[in-house]
């Protein structure tokens, strides 16, 4: 196949093929529902937090900008972006450990992977044409979603995947982009939204030579920490921070190449999409604390196993009865795995679909 086929090959259209991805992606039904499913805190708890959706908006407009002042395709990094959290299920990361557990417990040693899931979701489980399955996405699109972050061999993706996708090769520079805007949004934006909630503190973030640092920019501002504008100025310098020296880094990194999309680099060659090494030591400080003191804090810890709760017997519910989906999720059981099926269906729900539905069948407010 030419190279150009690989990454362009669809039906005539008179817009650039990944604007085209990102425009199915966005009018797709599992993108809308984003908007109720939660990121680290609780849809319901109020308007200002996060949710799915916002984190993947801003997923995508800082892979933008970094694919743009790198030379590469804006368009293949934004569509990879809305679209690599459309196989999150309900309640965060907990709702899918919890389905990856109970596959694994009684069904099947391949459990549940979101980024596995959002890759089924754009590829089959979306339905937008009669004669085929998926929104019709462009191969680097697909590739992206699929490889969103290393390691890419999975002991569920059978030797069809390896063969199509080549999971021993990188994928595009606009995946691994998405890769790091990902964990840039949501480092930021967790802070953000752990000091609005009151869960976590200025003072405890300190422990970070990162946090030091943009805290020292902001106050040459004027701005005290108590000041409402200081949380807004410290996010917004702690972003630029961490995208400015990813460019930075990455242009003295990636191939000089007019065809840069179909560069292909092997899994033992360095990533060219990188920050320097101190900055990298200071981000997994940094993300060590949030785990132990946002992510882990009590009051987060209830929600989350509200949230696992749900998911547990609502899992038990449509296993034990099919036919208490609706009619095309309990038509598939007749060709597929109840299991298989009863997970896809949870894995699109929202929060209030999820926590609807458990009242209606156990009676019970969570």
């Amino acid at each position: 196949m030419e190279c150009k086929d690989r990454f362009y090959k669809t039906v005539d259209d008179f817009r650039d093929p990944f604007y085209r991805d990102r425009d199915r992606i966005i009018h797709s039904s599992s993108f809308r529902r984003l908007e109720y499913k939660t990121q680290v805190f609780i849809n319901y708890e109020g308007d200002y937090f996060r949710t799915r959706l916002t984190h993947s908006l801003e997923v995508s407009q800082i892979s933008r900008t970094i694919a743009k002042e790198l030379g590469l395709n804006e368009g293949l990094a934004e569509a990879i972006a809305l679209s690599h959290d459309l196989g999150h299920t309900p309640f965060g990361h907990v709702g899918g450990d919890e389905l990856d557990r109970l596959i694994k417990k009684s069904f099947s040693k391949n459990g549940f992977e979101h980024n596995f899931q959002s890759f089924r979701v754009v590829a089959k489980l979306e339905k937008r044409y009669r004669d085929f399955d998926g929104l019709n996405l462009t191969f680097a699109t697909l590739e992206g979603i699929l490889k969103h972050s290393y390691p890419y061999k999975k002991p569920f993706l059978t030797k069809w995947y390896d063969e199509v996708f080549d999971l021993d090769k990188h994928p595009s520079l606009e995946a691994m982009i998405v890769d790091k805007a990902d964990e840039i949004a949501y480092i930021s934006h967790d802070i953000d939204d752990g000091i609005k909630y009151g869960l976590i503190s200025f003072e405890t973030l300190k422990r970070s030579k990162l946090v030091q640092e943009i805290i020292k920019e902001v106050k040459k501002d004027g701005l005290k920490e108590d000041d409402k504008l200081f949380r807004y100025r410290f996010t917004s310098l702690l972003i630029s921070k961490l995208v400015i020296t990813l460019i930075k880094k990455s242009k003295k990194s990636i191939p000089k190449s007019s065809k840069i999309l179909c560069k292909t680099i092997p899994t033992n060659e360095p990533i060219p999409i990188d920050y320097n090494k101190e900055l990298k030591r200071d981000i997994k400080e940094l993300k060590k604390i949030l785990y132990q003191k946002l992510y882990q804090h009590p009051q987060i810890l209830k929600k989350m196993h509200a949230g696992k709760v749900c998911i547990k017997k609502l899992f038990k519910a449509f296993v034990d009865e099919p036919k208490l989906m609706p009619q095309k999720f309990y038509e598939r059981t007749e060709n597929e795995k109840v299991y298989r099926v009863v997970a896809d269906f949870i894995a699109g729900m929202s929060d209030r679909y999820a926590m609807k539905l458990y009242q209606e069948l156990y009676g019970i407010l969570l």
